[in-house]
């Protein structure tokens, strides 16, 4: 992982960073620092003037966004172009199950620390199929191909590799030393029913991916979960309605993923 990332995951356990010290961090990294100010003048975020500085990000953005951004634009950029996987439609789909794992989380009463934790873990979720491709890119192609049906990559994969993204991504998790937590969310993302102690995270990062599924393949969201995590969704007493209404306000949550590859 860059020393950058790193550094900015650990801020994610620290209560004391402000905007000032994150600025400072992120001005470390000329490359992140211009894909950082590219984002906060697109038009997703339609900032009131032009943002110039990283600072000036920060204070348009707010630490969470500004934090989020960062992380997203480290992560992409470790990870090299694969066969097998559309690149942009990969990122798309990351950040979009990040996004909805925030809502997911911050809907099921998490605090803001946990509802951040769910963000990065989206983000990570799917970064072990691209470690499956470098070296089976056919068969990974093949899981795409066939993965049509929200929240069936898990089985396909599965079937074919024996294990799953989640279970890779949790490997690399453990060795990019992140938090023990999140490294047994991403194992326990395969099947979080059957897991005791219940893993709020976990859970969370499953419905996310299904509803990030659902939005590539332009399924109506609700429909999509009730379809593929039924007993998920009424463990976990979500308002369907509400967070149908959440996705809708949210628009394209991965609105922003070209100039983070670029």
């Amino acid at each position: 992982m860059p020393e950058v990332a790193a550094r900015l995951l650990k801020s994610f356990d620290d209560d004391n960073v402000g905007l000032a010290q994150l600025a400072a961090l992120i001005e470390k990294d000329g490359a992140l620092t211009a894909k950082v100010l590219r984002l906060a003048n697109s038009a997703h975020y339609s900032p009131s003037h032009q943002i110039s500085t990283v600072i000036d990000a920060a204070h348009a953005l707010g630490l969470e966004t500004l934090r989020n951004l960062a992380m997203a634009a480290c992560v992409s950029g470790a990870f090299p172009k694969v066969q097998g996987l559309d690149r942009t439609v990969f990122w798309r789909h990351s950040v979009a199950t990040a996004s909805y794992a925030r809502i997911l989380a911050r809907m099921l009463g998490a605090d803001a620390a946990t509802a951040d934790t769910a963000y990065l873990a989206g983000l990570m979720l799917r970064t072990g199929q691209l470690l499956m491709a470098i070296d089976a890119p056919q068969l990974v192609a093949d899981v795409e191909a066939h993965a049509a049906e929200p929240g069936s990559r898990f089985s396909l994969e599965e079937h074919r590799f024996g294990c799953t993204h989640a279970d890779v991504t949790a490997s690399l998790a453990e060795h990019w030393h992140f938090p023990d937590r999140m490294v047994e969310a991403f194992k326990d993302a395969n099947a979080p029913l059957e897991i005791r102690p219940f893993s709020l995270i976990a859970a969370v990062l499953q419905v996310a991916e299904v509803l990030a599924d659902a939005a590539e393949h332009h399924d109506e969201p609700v429909h999509a979960l009730k379809v593929a995590v039924p007993e998920l969704i009424e463990h976990l007493h979500l308002d369907l309605e509400l967070l149908a209404a959440k996705v809708a306000a949210a628009g394209d949550p991965a609105a922003e993923v070209e100039q983070l590859l670029h």
